[in-house]
């Protein structure tokens, strides 16, 4: 009698889940049927969400209701607080399961060559939301002593971190923050916040939505300088053939040529100014020398030679995701990423037996969540295609009890499904207490307990 098909995959976030509901909606599933494990390294799944995603956008975090029917299906099992490769290897995976698939993300920050980078005071926007989204392996504090900061890229993710410093601990004690989260941001001496963009209003990579989120906040009052306003024929295709383009910078013009309000905390949008030096002095950040650019006909920009300083004492830096090498795979160090073919992981030109990668260690940080759908189909795709030519090796162990009894022999303290809807119900509890939705546990070890493991 067939067995199922047994796919491993690495990485428990909305590209990993995807690809384990591409696998379930294809024919396969109906006949041997599949059978799919999930391992992620953090003791909750949905990674990106739960640990990257700010706690103000409660519209984005409700993708988890689709990931959880995905994740609810008996054929799909999840193995939290597993880490690769030091719990599990490439090669255990392979003695186990038909194919792989790496779904890692992205979560490090791409580094920034500009003079100062090394200064204190001088932060990845990566670290700074890992610690307000309650990531368990970071500090449980942030410094926020900075009256002015700099907040360099033009991203959802630049927005998310000024946005965060620009509001008061009282607008954000709604969601699901943790004590520690709130209490440092209540000691918050943020007043200005300063975005760059080294292009113009129509290259922003803003969404629309989360832009003008930035507005409704009673404590922020949104600048934005007339004379940043400025496009050239490239952003004028750009606008006619992009309909969030259009919506972005239309939303850019009207705050340009408002009325100064009155609101607190002032969060300025700047563009065609190029971060070139952080300024510091005694080891600590001081300041911020830009260049300012011009448009060049193409939408893109050049440098004009002209400099301004700029009067900060921290700065932000939002210019991309980055993910991290991945053990006994290929590696682009370009691009951040595990070179493939469809999905299909190779090396010397060759595809690697039985090996796969989907979402952004496929691609790179681009896009929005989801986007990974994409990629997901295509990967599973190609590697349903594989099982059906014959070209995946048959694993030593396909029970599915053989990883179960390899883990506890290893003394891996894994979470399950079940555990999540435990930690999921404790976090409630703890929310209803204080007349909020959710209070996110933030220790490990308290997760651990919470899901019902012995830690």
């Amino acid at each position: 009698m067939p067995r199922p098909l047994r796919v491993a995959i690495v990485g428990a976030g909305p590209a990993g889940i995807y690809a384990a509901d591409a696998l379930l909606k294809s024919e396969a599933a109906a006949d041997p049927g599949v059978s799919i494990d999930l391992f992620e390294r953090m003791p909750a799944p949905f990674g990106l969400i739960r640990y990257g995603v700010a706690p103000d956008h409660p519209r984005i975090k409700g993708i988890v209701t689709a990931l959880h029917q995905v994740l609810d299906k008996p054929q799909v099992r999840l193995f939290g607080n597993v880490d690769y490769p030091s719990d599990i290897t490439l090669d255990d995976l392979r003695a186990f399961y038909d194919a792989v698939v790496f779904s890692t993300g992205a979560d490090a920050d791409r580094e920034l060559r500009i003079p100062g980078v090394e200064l204190d005071g001088s932060y990845g926007a990566a670290d700074f939301v890992s610690w307000y989204d309650g990531h368990p392996d970071v500090p449980r504090t942030w410094p926020l002593e900075a009256e002015k900061v700099a907040v360099l890229g033009v991203g959802n993710v630049a927005l998310d971190v000024a946005r965060v410093l620009a509001k008061t601990a009282d607008e954000l004690l709604p969601t699901e923050i943790p004590p520690n989260v709130h209490e440092g941001l209540k000691a918050n001496r943020a007043r200005e916040i300063h975005v760059f963009g080294r292009r113009g209003p129509a290259q922003a990579k803003f969404s629309p939505m989360e832009l003008r989120e930035l507005d409704h906040s009673p404590s922020i009052e949104v600048v934005v300088n007339p004379e940043d306003i400025d496009y050239d024929q490239g952003s004028i295709d750009a606008r006619r053939s992009n309909k969030q383009v259009d919506m972005v910078a239309k939303t850019l013009e009207n705050w340009a040529i408002r009325d100064a309000g009155d609101r607190p905390h002032k969060l300025f949008l700047h563009f065609f100014e190029s971060p070139s030096e952080i300024l510091g002095e005694d080891g600590r950040v001081v300041g911020l020398r830009t260049e300012r650019t011009e448009l060049d006909g193409t939408g893109n920009v050049r440098g004009t030679g002209e400099f301004t300083t700029w009067d900060v004492q921290a700065v932000y830096r939002a210019v991309g995701y980055l993910s991290e090498e991945l053990p006994k795979l290929p590696w682009d160090p370009a691009s951040g990423t595990v070179p493939d073919e469809g999905g299909r992981v190779v090396e010397g030109g060759e595809h690697v037996r039985s090996t796969y990668v989907t979402g952004w260690i496929r691609r790179g940080p681009i896009g929005l969540i989801g986007h990974t759908k994409g990629d997901a189909n295509e990967t599973v795709a190609n590697l349903l295609e594989d099982h059906r030519e014959g070209r995946l090796p048959a694993p030593e162990a396909p029970g599915e009890e053989a990883v179960v009894r390899f883990l506890e022999g290893r003394g891996v303290a894994y979470t399950t499904w079940e555990g999540w809807y435990r930690l999921d119900a404790a976090e409630r509890a703890r929310g209803e207490a204080e007349g909020r939705e959710r209070v996110k546990i933030v220790e490990r070890e308290e997760m651990l307990r919470a899901s019902g493991v012995e830690v």
